[in-house]
């Protein structure tokens, strides 16, 4: 029962580390998803089971982790008013070509790191966004410009 106790310790810290840490240095995997891979061996042979190097040990660690991480997405299937609690909310990060810096302050986000995401997306110039939005999971939406949308017409209609 000891083993248990601690990897629910270990478990509720990591998910605290990883809300005070931000999302703006994640790639493709989730915060909880990032650290729970990074951390399951060591967790498992030091800080939950005390030194203990037996399979039931192992398993009992593993087993609680995992069991935890699937009630934390019951959790959030079930009462959405929790998710912005647990997985962070998206938040606007780019509006009609500028950088809103409150949310990219707040979210210890650069310039720089917006740039490359948006020529990583094929984006030339920062005044083709509309939109950019830092995701929960640490990806960044770009919506651009229509092209259709900009500039007055070519030719008046009927004309």
């Amino acid at each position: 029962m000891e083993i248990v106790i601690r990897a629910l310790v270990v478990f509720v810290f990591l998910w605290l580390v990883t809300r005070a840490v931000g999302r703006s240095t994640l790639g493709e995997l989730s915060t909880f998803e990032l650290l729970l891979y990074v951390t399951m061996g060591d967790l498992v042979q030091q800080a939950v089971t005390q030194q203990d190097y037996s399979v039931t040990a192992g398993l009992l660690a593993v087993g609680t982790f995992a069991l935890l991480t699937v009630a934390l997405s019951w959790v959030q299937w079930r009462f959405p008013k929790v998710r912005p609690v647990v997985t962070g909310r998206p938040v606007l990060v780019f509006r009609d070509g500028q950088p809103v810096e409150e949310g990219m302050r707040r979210q210890r986000l650069s310039v720089a790191d917006l740039l490359v995401a948006a020529r990583e997306q094929g984006i030339r110039r920062t005044s083709e966004i509309e939109y950019a939005v830092l995701e929960a999971d640490g990806r960044i939406s770009f919506f651009t410009r229509d092209p259709e949308d900009a500039g007055a017409p070519e030719k008046p209609a009927g004309g």
